[in-house]
């Protein structure tokens, strides 16, 4: 599927934020009663059950010939990117919030561009690295404490490792493939990255000590509108438009134009979860916009 539309990959970009806005308000309130990892399993096995048809629709195939260390490469990009970094982002969702969890989301610019210079030899400028500043000084003011905040001190850090952990693995999972997604069929690719981050879900779940209790919240009926939604909107339609986007751009433009997700699930989550804006939030939020736009223009 070789495409050559001007600002294919930017508009796809752009397109997986507004998306993957919309999924994480779904993820957040299914993740008040189904398990972090109950939650990661069912979004993979539905995408997977999703793209068997649509590699079908677009003339693909799920077994395309290369040599084995491809596939390695995809499975392993799908065990740490889908498997243990969505888990832990959506542990860092829980505790967090959306509004916070979209700010501490924007370390992932940083990490993507500063992995594309080490692996990819891609160039940094200095309003890049001033624009990666901008976002962490963001983080500090919109994560500060004052009493009329519902987050104890303690979820507060939880919460801000288990997204800086999640984002670094997602930053390290893409990364480690962008050389493979500019040659090889972008269905093809997702499909063995989801079938990754499903066996990696699969030992998690098979070694976890309470892994019947984690199962069981899967069926809560008061969350199962917003888990398939979620899941549909987040692991497929987001995971589609998001590699696409990585496909046909640098990592580091199109890591920029993901990061405008953070305005969105900023807005969606004041509306739909009534979530508190308060001036600390809103100074975040706009620093790590502007952040965001410095590390792209740049």
């Amino acid at each position: 599927m070789d495409v050559a539309i001007p600002y294919l990959g930017e508009s796809l970009a752009l397109l997986t934020a507004v998306v993957w806005a919309f999924a994480v308000i779904l993820f957040k309130k299914s993740g008040e009663t189904v398990h972090p990892i109950a939650l990661n399993s069912f979004k993979n096995l539905l995408a997977v059950v999703l793209f068997i048809p649509t590699i079908w629709l677009f003339g693909e195939t799920l077994l395309h010939p290369v040599p084995a260390h491809v596939y390695i490469l995809l499975l392993l990009s799908g065990a740490i990117g889908i498997g243990i970094g969505d888990t832990l982002f959506f542990k860092c969702l829980n505790l967090l919030g959306a509004g916070l969890t979209a700010i501490v989301d924007c370390l992932y610019s940083p990490f993507i561009i500063g992995l594309s210079i080490i692996w990819l030899k891609e160039s940094l400028t200095l309003l890049q690295i001033v624009g990666a500043l901008v976002i962490i000084s963001s983080i500090m003011i919109a994560t500060g404490i004052t009493g009329r905040e519902r987050i104890s001190r303690k979820n507060l850090v939880k919460g801000i490792l288990y997204g800086i952990l999640a984002l670094a693995a997602m930053a390290v999972s893409i990364i480690m493939i962008k050389p493979l997604l500019e040659q090889s069929p972008l269905l093809w690719a997702i499909e063995i990255r989801l079938f990754g981050g499903v066996m990696a879900l699969v030992l998690i779940l098979i070694f976890h000590p309470v892994r019947r209790t984690i199962i069981a919240s899967l069926f809560s009926h008061h969350s199962w509108i917003y888990t398939i939604s979620g899941s549909f909107f987040g692991a497929y339609v987001a995971m589609f438009v998001w590699l696409a986007g990585m496909k046909y751009t640098q990592a580091s433009i199109a890591a920029a134009l993901n990061q405008t997700s953070t305005i969105f699930i900023f807005i969606f989550a004041a509306f739909f979860l009534k979530e508190p804006i308060n001036l600390k939030r809103t100074i975040g939020i706009i620093l790590a916009f502007i952040g965001s736009f410095l590390v792209l223009f740049g």
